[in-house]
């Protein structure tokens, strides 16, 4: 008897860059800066992975933020077909909400539409922990519809 096993799985990156950021406004901006140099070098709109990852960044540098541990900036492209995106930082233990549970910030608020956005901009998104006292980010984004 044959017994056939399926599982969802990525396939090694076509392309890939990855980066250590400090954890400033200037590091979140430069990742923005990074992503879009890339992405065109690679021939590949910019547009919404810019913005998904200036969103991501910014919630490192805001809520992922530890003195003296950078974060990090991860894109690969799969097959041609699929980018992924990831933001590692260092405060594994501040988890932000899955993606079925991040919900309107008050009318008044000036902050806490970031996830919003990647939800709306990306394909997928979610959170991986670890290794501690890690904590990773990620969104993909389908490059063929």
């Amino acid at each position: 008897m044959t017994q056939e096993i399926t599982r969802t799985e990525h396939s090694a990156p076509t392309r890939q860059f990855a980066v250590l950021l400090s954890p400033t406004r200037r590091g979140a901006r430069l990742a923005r800066l990074l992503a879009t140099a890339h992405l065109s070098h690679w021939g590949l709109p910019a547009e919404p992975a810019a913005h998904i990852v200036a969103e991501l960044a910014a919630n490192a540098v805001a809520h992922g933020r530890v003195p003296g541990r950078d974060f990090r900036l991860c894109l690969a492209v799969h097959r041609g077909a699929l980018l992924r995106i990831e933001v590692t930082d260092a405060r594994g233990e501040r988890m932000p909400p899955a993606p079925e549970a991040v919900g309107l910030p008050d009318g008044e608020a000036e902050s806490g539409r970031g996830l919003l956005i990647v939800g709306a901009l990306a394909d997928r998104w979610g959170t991986d922990a670890g290794p501690a006292p890690r904590k990773t980010v990620w969104a993909e984004v389908d490059l063929v519809r």
